[in-house]
């Protein structure tokens, strides 16, 4: 008889003691190439549960082994947790290719659970970055944020500002990162300087943008995956309106890695990284925080 060992329980605050945005970031550099070729990972389904909350389903199953009578739980963690990491690490895997090295000023639009793990994880990838500035629409919040990551300490040498006026500071950003429910462009292109990165993650559905298309126009677009170019409402409002052609997209993550497609080609390139998200990602993810918690049985 075939002894089932029961899945093993990573709490929340266990979880944050296994993973850290850089063993995430390159754990995903180094597994995305080999590990998307055995996975089946189809479009996600949204369902709207409220008018302030969505449902979002993002099936995916390995092909190898194809022995589904083995099946087996390892583990159950918080979604949610898991979420934050992978989709903060998988914007830093992209800026390691498309921002610039020497990326002076990070500015990150939206102070949502997002917020502080999308600044550690740039800062992870762009060390020399040193000045932060947050804004929010509500200007607390965002001071909550500086607050929150200022006691965890770790930044030395890092400027914090909060802003009020998003006109004023988004022409200052070398990394612009975007993590909102907007559904009017926050982000115009004409504002943004040359040489910029422009990271966008907030927006999941058609009616949701936050940046307009002067900003697709003027930048070399890249996405996480195929899913972008369907689900995110900068990219599919472009296609209809002509703006831009889905072949004008230079290409998606796992092509950065592999050096299929090239990213930053010059200094003066404005580069635009869009992601949607990715069960494969969150299996990887997963798969992390198990493996280093079976290790440290």
């Amino acid at each position: 008889m075939t002894t089932v060992t029961p899945p093993v329980f990573i709490s929340t605050t266990t979880l944050h003691t296994l993973i850290t945005h850089k063993s995430l970031i390159n754990h995903l550099q180094s597994s995305l190439p080999t590990f998307t070729s055995t996975i089946e990972s189809p479009l996600r389904h949204a369902h709207q549960t409220s008018p302030s909350s969505s449902l979002l389903l993002m099936p995916s199953w390995s092909l190898s082994p194809s022995l589904p009578y083995i099946g087996q739980t390892l583990a159950t963690m918080d979604a949610t947790e898991l979420t934050v990491y992978r989709t903060s690490c998988t914007s830093a895997l992209a800026s390691k290719y498309l921002s610039r090295q020497d990326s002076n000023t990070l500015l990150m639009i939206g102070a949502g659970t997002l917020a502080p793990h999308l600044i550690k994880a740039h800062l992870t990838v762009r060390p020399n970055l040193k000045k932060v500035i947050v804004w929010n629409r509500t200007a607390d919040k965002a001071k909550r944020v500086i607050d929150k990551l200022q006691s965890e300490g770790g930044f030395e040498g890092v400027s914090w500002e909060v802003s009020g006026c998003l006109e004023e500071v988004v022409g200052l950003g070398d990394i612009v990162s975007c993590a909102t429910n907007s559904e009017t462009p926050l982000v115009k292109g004409e504002m943004l300087k040359e040489g910029a990165h422009l990271d966008l993650v907030g927006s999941f559905k058609h009616t949701m943008r936050e940046c307009d298309d002067e900003a697709l126009k003027r930048g070399k677009v890249f996405v996480d995956n195929e899913a972008a170019m369907v689900e995110a409402g900068e990219l599919v409002g472009a296609f209809e309106r002509g703006v831009i052609r889905k072949d004008e997209i230079v290409g998606d993550l796992l092509e950065l890695i592999k050096g299929e497609k090239n990213g930053r080609r010059s200094d003066e390139d404005i580069t635009v990284f869009k992601s949607v998200g990715s069960a494969v990602v969150d299996l990887l993810t997963a798969q992390l925080a198990y493996e280093t918690y079976m290790k440290s049985c």
